[in-house]
């Protein structure tokens, strides 16, 4: 044991060390740390065998929760006014729309089969909140407060439609296409039931939390504690109840944050600091459960997938569902840009790898190559396209006109 804790935390020590050069390089910290994951895994130095996919979904969930917590806990009310509308668009009809484009690519250009290209164009429609909060913190400067809202906003908000879709999928590519009204009803309870319970979930026991916080007397060193347990709590009954845990988890942190009475500098701190905790730790388990000789056999249909998301799907995606709603071209351009993949397509990847049917670990070796390429040519660029389309001066143009 004493050895596992000198590892895991000389990994998690360095690589909050490596962030202020990952800010100079421009380098988004998730690869550096996923590139670590890598070195330790099987094929690398370290030779470490992680093959529990089971294992993995679990951990990776509870991370993806914590980081949802956090990123609730950093959205203040303005944001919520300003982008509410387009990010509920993007993350419900966009999902859709990325969901379609790239699974009838993988169906009729790379040959899957129908439902199996479904499945992956399903598993990889929505943004990452991990990846999407950590970079726009690193791309403060350049970006228009609607756009950053609006960014953030859908990160957190469209996993329920992105879950539905694969889990729906991943039944049927088991057991066949449902043929009943009873069967198609299923499903759309189950979507009904993932956005429903998890929102009022997050927000009745949001509120009952804060109620139980503001009249306690703790030691202020316990209140982010107490806050994060209680998120926990709130995220697992919810899923214990067929709800989304995550959305009710990133509602809880947005509550808290806009409503409760106590100073919150305690609570924030704790939480930003675990959400990098979480963030590494959930791309260090990804980057050990990888075989990077295995990532070569469907290299050039994922690389394939990868470009038809980020150049037609995505861009197609913010068109029909946003397109129209008041952005601006520049806006549009950067909002189709700006899709990060990362921690949740990979942890969608894994369900369907978990469950009794055709789909295998090639299935998830796709999907790690197209968030690693999304990371790469994404997270590299969001700064100098921001810029480029000056974004920044666009917003202050709007300040100074409604003035």
């Amino acid at each position: 044991m004493d050895l596992v804790v000198f590892f895991s935390s000389l990994v998690v020590f360095c690589t909050f060390a490596l962030m202020p050069l990952a800010h100079k390089a421009g380098a988004p910290i998730l690869l550096i740390v996923l590139g670590i994951g890598m070195l330790l895994g099987v094929d690398g130095p370290g030779g470490i065998r992680f093959y529990s996919f089971q294992t993995g979904f679990d951990l990776g969930s509870i991370a993806l929760a914590i980081i949802l917590f956090a990123g609730g806990l950093e959205t203040e009310r303005g944001m919520i006014r300003n982008a509410w509308k387009s990010s509920i668009l993007m993350a419900t009809l966009g999902v859709l729309v990325t969901a379609l484009v790239v699974g009838l690519f993988a169906t009729y250009v790379l040959g899957m089969p129908p439902l199996v290209g479904l499945l992956l164009g399903a598993t990889v429609a929505s943004t990452d909140a991990a990846a999407t909060f950590l970079l726009i913190q690193q791309s403060k400067g350049g970006l228009g407060v609607r756009v950053k809202n609006t960014l953030v906003l859908e990160s957190g908000l469209n996993d329920p439609m992105a879950i539905f879709l694969t889990v729906s999928l991943t039944a049927m590519v088991n057991g066949g296409v449902p043929n009943s009204a009873a069967e198609i009803g299923g499903f759309l309870l189950f979507l009904g039931a993932q956005i429903t319970i998890g929102l009022v979930g997050g927000i009745a026991g949001g509120r009952a939390l804060i109620f139980v916080i503001d009249r306690m007397s703790l030691p202020n060193g316990t209140y982010p504690a107490m806050a994060l347990s209680g998120a926990l709590v709130i995220y697992a009954a919810v899923a214990l109840l067929g709800g989304s845990g995550f959305l009710a988890a990133y509602i809880v942190g947005i509550i808290i944050r806009n409503r409760l009475r106590r100073p919150l500098d305690n609570i924030l701190n704790f939480n930003e600091a675990l959400q990098w905790i979480s963030q590494m730790a959930l791309f260090l388990m990804l980057g050990l459960m990888v075989a990077p000789s295995h990532l070569l056999k469907d290299i050039w249909a994922a690389l394939a997938i990868a470009g038809v998301l980020m150049f037609i799907a995505r861009p197609l995606a913010v068109m029909i569902s946003v397109g129209w709603t008041g952005f601006s071209v520049r806006e549009n351009i950067f909002l189709s840009w700006v899709g990060l993949r990362g921690a949740v397509p990979v942890l969608l990847a894994i369900y369907p790898v978990i469950t009794p049917g055709p789909v295998t670990i090639e299935f998830f070796n796709i999907v790690f190559v197209i968030v690693v390429t999304s990371l790469i040519a994404q997270g590299w660029t969001i700064v100098p396209l921001a810029n480029l389309l000056r974004l920044g001066e666009q917003d202050e143009q709007e300040d100074v006109a409604e003035t």
